[in-house]
């Protein structure tokens, strides 16, 4: 899968990190025009699958450092965290993730479609993350809809920020590309 991004970096210190790994390396989704890791970090639960970090998404904070990573990658692996419903948990990782991704870094990934019989059908799904859920990331969206529409505002307890770049729903699988906005757009409810 291609997404076009026209800030390309050629920079020796760009980093990329692949949360869940598992035994694959490969890059299923092309970001920044890069289809080639360059500096790859990876991540697993599974000791057996030889990540450089093995740690459980569910325990925050992640083992990096602030504004480390240009790209994180997550192929089918956001819906085995957290529970459905769980707001606090889903806030609290993505607030993590954007802690992690350098301003305008990237996160891009895959999860089984709400309309995949694999959504629920795999017993280790806790979670559906559907386009819809990536409204909430969005501090802009906040500004434009609390108080006009019926989207709650969890800004009490999410302050970080990114904005869509690519959400695509084909029906078997839901992909997505979010850039990390640093500073965060944020602006407290009165």
């Amino acid at each position: 899968m291609f997404i076009p991004f026209s800030n390309h970096k050629s920079m020796p210190d760009y980093k990329e990190l692949l949360i869940g790994a598992g035994s694959s390396r490969t890059r299923k989704i092309v970001v920044n025009g890069r289809n080639e890791w360059t500096n790859l970090v990876t991540l697993d639960i599974n000791a057996d699958h030889r990540p450089d970090f093995v740690w459980n998404l569910e325990h925050l904070p992640l083992p990096f450092a602030d504004n480390e990573f240009d790209e994180i990658h997550a192929y089918e692996v956001l819906e085995h965290a957290g529970q459905q419903g769980d707001h606090v948990f889903f806030f609290a990782q993505f607030a993590e993730i954007w802690r992690i991704l350098k301003p305008g870094g990237q996160l891009a990934g895959t999860c089984p479609s709400r309309k995949s019989v694999w959504a629920w059908g795999d017993p280790s799904h806790k979670r559906i993350v559907q386009p819809e859920s990536f409204v909430f990331l969005d501090q802009s969206e906040y500004v434009r809809q609390v108080g006009v529409t019926s989207m709650s505002d969890f800004r009490y307890i999410f302050q970080a920020d990114f904005t869509a770049t690519h959400l695509a729903d084909d029906g078997e699988s839901f992909s997505f590309v979010i850039r990390a906005v640093k500073p965060s757009r944020m602006i407290k409810p009165v």
